[in-house]
């Protein structure tokens, strides 16, 4: 089934709304699922939205939530999403953000007692295009050990950055910190398929190739120790500094039921004007990708993201027929 992104929006935006979801936060939710879905990141698009609809009916996400500011001082501003879904928080966060690292140079926004948070590309992205240089980063329900560890404590907890140019696309990076996303181990366990070494520990902490047990056990971070503290990094920067829930003390995601995981969001800004300045900034910029361009083969980090999107606008998105089916009778709830 061929929508465009606007129909595709309102489409999600009525599921969300009728399974409990304020006008806010079902618009600020759809937009931000169907732009991921644009992008190409289909794991956090419209897919999302039936799992979003069972944890607003199953009360793992406040519908009614309003965020709000709990805490500020210069720069720094702490969120409160009230256990809705994340993206009024974050919209709410970008903004704060936005303006403080103008005022003061950088900014500091965190967002606590939230939820799943999607593609975290997509507010750095925004953000880069308003001329600033955005990092974010979220933590999510405990699916990977620490170094040494067995037992899943952290989650695959994305990092993402944006560095704006002029006249083109910012530089955009946006990855999780596992050596490969659970979606993979899933299928790979549907077909009877084994997985590589260094994907994951099966229950008892063991390395595993089977898929199945991968699943009842946890994953690897990539790059071994270094990606698991650097995932550590990212857990204590959405957690200690916001009085967010630490990954092991949030269920999974892939339960409808279970209690509000309380995630934390960071996102840091910063005006290139208050260091180097903005010229010296975007010329740096361009040294770099002219260097990168150089090279065949090399492909500027956010340009696949940005085909998409362009083609996305143009065409539409081409929604397999039994999800189409799934919101329909979502909206109709």
């Amino acid at each position: 089934m061929r929508l465009s992104l606007t129909d595709a929006e309102a489409l999600a935006r009525a599921a969300l709304a009728a399974a409990g979801a304020s006008a806010e936060m079902a618009a600020r939710t759809a937009e931000a699922l169907v732009q991921a879905e644009a992008a190409g990141q289909a794991g956090h698009g419209l897919s999302r939205v039936p799992q979003y609809a069972a944890f607003l009916r199953n009360g793992r996400a406040d519908g009614a939530a309003v965020p709000r500011i709990v805490n500020e001082r210069g720069g720094a501003v702490l969120v409160d999403a009230r256990h809705g879904l994340a993206y009024p928080a974050l919209a709410l966060a970008e903004a704060e953000a936005a303006w403080r690292a103008r005022a003061h140079g950088v900014a500091f926004a965190g967002v606590t007692n939230s939820h799943h948070s999607g593609a975290m590309g997509l507010p750095v992205a925004r953000l880069a295009r308003q001329g600033l240089v955005a990092l974010a980063f979220t933590n999510s329900p405990a699916a990977m050990p620490v170094p040494g560890g067995r037992r899943p404590l952290m989650g695959t907890n994305p990092v993402a950055a944006a560095f704006p140019r002029r006249g083109a696309p910012p530089l955009l990076v946006d990855m999780a910190l596992s050596e490969v996303a659970r979606g993979k181990i899933m299928v790979a366990a549907k077909e009877g398929r084994p997985i590589p070494e260094g994907w994951a520990l099966d229950a008892e902490g063991r390395p595993t190739t089977d898929a199945q047990a991968a699943l009842s056990g946890a994953m690897l971070a990539m790059g071994g120790t270094k990606g698991a503290l650097l995932a550590m990094v990212v857990e204590l920067l959405c957690c200690a500094l916001t009085g967010a829930a630490f990954g092991f003390e949030a269920d999974s995601f892939f339960q409808d039921e279970g209690n509000r995981p309380r995630l934390g969001q960071a996102l840091l800004v910063v005006d290139s004007g208050a260091l180097a300045g903005a010229e010296a900034f975007a010329a740096r910029i361009e040294a770099f990708v002219a260097a990168m361009a150089a090279e065949d083969g090399v492909r500027l980090p956010g340009s696949r993201r940005e085909a998409l999107l362009d083609e996305a606008r143009r065409s539409g998105l081409d929604v397999p027929e039994a999800l189409h089916a799934r919101l329909i009778a979502l909206a109709a709830a």
